[in-house]
């Protein structure tokens, strides 16, 4: 699986995580069906509280709203238009996903309310000269998890 960075998704992180400095932070990624396996990320919300230097907790209350407001926006095309999956900053750490996080995408797609048959991970961070670092872990039910290509574009 491939998922695609357009250029102004990638500088919206980079200005999330300029803002949060060493504090994790996060929020969920929407995306468009581009063809068999490849997904382009184009939306994605940042939530900018409950998270420390070392972990990120995500509240529902938070994207319900933003994910609406998409899909409506998408005219409800959900087989081209839909919720991808998670994102958070790793800023100091490896950009791998941890137990937690593992767990935390394990019950997102086993949850038969979720309505989702995979879900990405996307970690970030900034690097040197402030450019974009990322992984992408596919989680998909009764399945082990996977690492998912990051194309920038």
């Amino acid at each position: 699986m491939q998922v695609l960075i357009p250029s102004d998704i990638a500088h919206k992180f980079i200005a999330a995580l300029d803002l949060a400095e060493n504090r994790e932070i996060g929020g969920i990624l929407m995306g468009e069906h581009i063809d068999e396996g490849n997904f382009r990320i184009i939306a994605m919300t940042v939530q900018t509280h409950g998270g420390t230097f070392a972990s990120f907790m995500r509240y529902v209350q938070d994207f319900t709203e933003p994910l609406r407001y998409f899909f409506n926006r998408t005219k409800h095309e959900y087989t081209r238009f839909n919720y991808l999956g998670e994102w958070h900053s790793h800023q100091n750490f490896p950009l791998i996903p941890s137990s937690t996080d593992a767990h935390t995408m394990k019950e997102i797609v086993m949850d038969p309310e979720s309505n989702v048959n995979f879900a990405i991970l996307l970690l970030v961070r900034t690097g040197p000269a402030g450019v974009l670092e990322t992984t992408a872990t596919l989680y998909r039910p009764r399945m082990r998890s996977a690492f998912a290509e990051v194309v920038f574009e």
